[in-house]
């Protein structure tokens, strides 16, 4: 179940940040942060710590796209 919802909250996160509608692409780094706890999950399942540190690292590129998407203008 855990790969399931890593797929889909990556793909839709994709999904939005590749498209022409920019309502979209402001959600896209707020659906691929909401996808994060389960990329944790799988690496502490499998012990794999260097994907560990991607998740941390991907966390911090999507916290990012959040302030920039989201940031008054």
């Amino acid at each position: 179940m855990t790969q399931l919802f890593i797929a889909m909250f990556g793909l839709t996160s994709i999904w939005c940040a590749m498209g022409h509608n920019a309502k979209a692409r402001k959600w896209a780094p707020v659906i691929g942060l909401a996808g994060q706890p389960f990329w944790f999950a799988f690496a502490l399942d499998t012990k794999a710590w260097g994907l560990l540190a991607l998740v941390a690292a991907y966390t911090a590129v999507y916290v990012r796209g959040i302030l920039v998407q989201w940031r008054p203008r």
